[in-house]
């Protein structure tokens, strides 16, 4: 992947080339926040930054144009950007050569071909992991994230065979609660009639209470009086 217009051919010694360490701070405490908060809302990212994390890998960044240096250290708790290599590390397991204007269109395109234009070297395994996670954490992978959050990911949507298994268990329990609105309505009407029977049976009973009262007041007076 190296051509003969290699960033390896920029002196790092060019006073010009090089961006203050004050600035190169502030601008990797930024970095470090907005790739912080797109781990946390990306479950995606999450996974593909774990395999780097887990071994702790660190990757070396040097840009030319200007010359920077950068040491992005994978970790649980997210990527620790710095300029200087970690303590517990004799070298990089990942080294990025690039332009800075490179480096840029990479993180600014959701795009492979972009990120395999760039010069990364390490172990072949480690260089495919920084790959997928560059790729993913790349402004336009952020956007497409956002964009699938708001209408929903096309992955996750039900296929034909799922809606049509939804469909028939929505109308199967639309079915059994017509089930029983009707076996409810049964036995309403059911009661409705043993109720009616109880009122009439009620009614001919006082009726035939008022009947007999009145035939034993007859034959009281009768007796009495006759």
């Amino acid at each position: 992947m190296t051509t003969q217009n290699s960033p390896d051919a920029v002196s790092s010694s060019e006073p010009n080339g090089v961006i203050s360490r004050g600035i190169l701070n502030v601008l990797l405490v930024f970095v470090e926040s907005a790739i912080t908060l797109m781990l946390r809302f990306d479950p995606k990212l999450r996974q593909l930054a774990y395999p780097l994390a887990e071994s702790g890998k660190v990757v070396c960044i040097r840009t030319y144009l200007p010359h920077t240096k950068i040491y992005a250290t994978f970790g649980y708790r997210g990527v620790l950007l710095d300029d200087t290599l970690p303590a517990n590390k004799q070298a990089p397991d990942v080294i990025i050569n690039a332009y800075s204007f490179q480096l840029v269109n990479a993180l600014m395109n959701h795009s492979e071909s972009t990120i395999d234009a760039l010069q990364i070297r390490g172990e072949t395994q480690d260089v495919a992991d920084v790959k997928a996670f560059l790729v993913r954490v790349g402004v336009g992978g952020a956007i497409q994230n956002l964009i699938n959050k708001l209408r929903g990911n096309p992955e996750n949507k039900p296929t034909p065979e799922q809606k049509a298994e939804k469909l028939s268990e929505l109308r199967a329990k639309i079915n059994e609660q017509n089930q029983r609105i009707d076996e409810q309505a049964k036995d309403i009407a059911r009661l409705k009639t043993q109720l009616a029977e109880s009122q009439n049976k009620q009614k001919a009973t006082v009726a035939g209470l008022i009947v007999a009262s009145v035939i034993a007041l007859v034959a009281i007076v009768s007796h009495f009086f006759i």
